[in-house]
């Protein structure tokens, strides 16, 4: 089994994105809202209000205003799997080694618990 995360510049591409997934044969993914130190000090750091070294809740303060990342993550089955979300979300967001398309990360997993159906013979 494989986590893959994807790190989503471009959010008006949310939608063909997750269809791509699908269709990859991803069977379910979350997306949350997410920013990088890098858009922070893009979008703060020539202010001269914003501390040099800020606070986590200093950041959190600002970054309601930003225009947000999304990060969607799951866990496949297959190295099969991995290389169709691979080629899907290159095909939605182009080329990952290209500025401000993406990021996608692969582990691989050890164990999951909760993603299969319920089996009461297995219970404790």
């Amino acid at each position: 089994m494989y986590f893959i995360l994807f790190v989503l510049h471009d959010v008006s591409k949310m939608k063909d994105l997750l269809h791509a997934w699908e269709e990859a044969g991803v069977k379910g993914a979350t997306v949350l809202f997410s920013t990088g130190l890098g858009r922070i000090r893009q979008k703060f750091g020539l202010m001269e209000d914003f501390p040099l070294f800020p606070t986590m809740s200093e950041i959190l303060d600002r970054v309601e205003d930003m225009d947000l990342s999304r990060t969607l993550f799951s866990v496949v089955e297959s190295d099969e799997i991995v290389k169709n979300v691979l080629h899907h979300t290159q095909k939605v967001v182009g080329n990952l080694n290209k500025p401000n398309t993406g990021i996608l990360i692969v582990l691989p997993v050890a164990q999951v618990y909760g993603l299969k159906e319920y089996n009461p013979d297995f219970d404790d």
